[in-house]
């Protein structure tokens, strides 16, 4: 007989396809929400959109935002090892899906504890936060705070990382900042970069280190106006895709973000709290920000890759995980 959580997660993944073919054709209506047969959990009161337009009126970053969804008690019983903040949006639950059955799966390492922990915003579209909800009550591995996600408050998901770290679990070990179009060669990860056998590392941080500056073209992705950053250089920082930092360093980032003129390219904001902390960033060719075609050997050097589909991640975990005992 199917178990109860078997039964909750497939309920999920048929809710979820409902909803976002509903979405697909029509924006959602009050008619259709009440008919919803799922727990509502109550709306906060005035989710904040603070975004790069209006960023520059607010010198200061106060983070005043409330939880939404938490899961305050995830490290009582122990102290993990690593744990995995994954940025994500609503509507990537198949996204989700596959990080939990494939490299971030809580279960993989035996002696070895890990915590995978997804970061949203609060959206717009109520149905989508219900089916959040949901999937939250499920899985227990979901963050929320009452910003309104978008891509230019990127920034504010990965400072609620660091301040849920801070807050709920400072014990951790270290902590990999991530995406969820990543895939992680978590062997690598674990035993030859961060070697649990090994004496913990302070201030520590690493990625894939970019030097660069702002690009002032207004139709880039990427464009920085000189009133909000008027430098012609960043200070050195690691692409947001992927990157791995002792916990001291999580609670300092957030410390100091606190005092920091907000940015929304996050990877670059994280590299202005490192600089004001004098943490230099170390450079490791294992993380890659860009998408590799897919080869055993090749992937068996890196940590990092970007522009996984969740299929693709799939097929690379189970063809990694049956021919360990190839050699390259």
């Amino acid at each position: 007989m199917p178990s109860k959580v078997s039964c909750l997660y497939l309920l999920t993944v048929v809710c979820w396809a409902s909803a976002l073919w509903y979405l697909s054709i029509s924006r959602p209506n009050t008619t259709y929400v009440g008919h919803m047969s799922i727990p509502i959990r109550k709306v906060p009161k005035n989710p904040q959109n603070i975004t790069f337009t209006n960023i520059h009126t607010r010198p200061l970053n106060p983070h005043a935002f409330e939880y939404v969804i938490n899961e305050p008690k995830k490290c009582e019983s122990a102290a993990p090892f690593l744990i995995i903040l994954i940025s994500t949006t609503h509507k990537e639950f198949d996204a989700r899906q596959a990080i939990r059955e494939t490299w971030g799966d809580e279960s993989t390492f035996v002696d070895i504890r890990i915590l995978t922990i997804f970061l949203l915003g609060w959206n717009t579209d109520s149905i989508l936060n219900q089916m959040v909800e949901q999937e939250s009550q499920i899985f227990h591995d979901i963050v929320v705070e009452n910003f309104i996600d978008s891509y230019h408050n990127l920034t504010l998901k990965t400072m609620m990382g660091m301040r849920w770290v801070t807050t709920f679990c400072p014990k951790a070990q270290y902590i990999l900042k991530t995406d969820s179009d990543i895939f992680v060669n978590m062997d690598n990860l674990i035993y030859k970069l961060l070697k649990p056998t090994t004496k913990p590392r302070r201030r520590y941080f690493t990625g894939y280190v970019i030097n660069g500056g702002p690009i002032r073209d207004m139709r880039s992705k990427w464009y920085m106006s000189r009133d909000l950053y008027p430098d012609s250089r960043y200070p050195p920082f690691c692409s947001g895709t992927g990157y791995v930092f002792s916990s001291d360093v999580a609670e300092l980032i957030y410390q100091t973000s606190l005092h920091t003129r907000l940015l929304h390219l996050e990877d670059v904001y994280v590299g202005m709290c490192l600089r004001k902390l004098g943490i230099h960033p170390y450079q490791n060719s294992g993380f890659n920000h860009w998408k590799m075609a897919y080869s055993l050997c090749r992937y068996r050097r890196v940590i990092t890759v970007h522009q996984i589909s969740p299929e693709e991640m799939h097929r690379i975990w189970n063809d990694m995980s049956s021919k360990k005992h190839l050699r390259c």
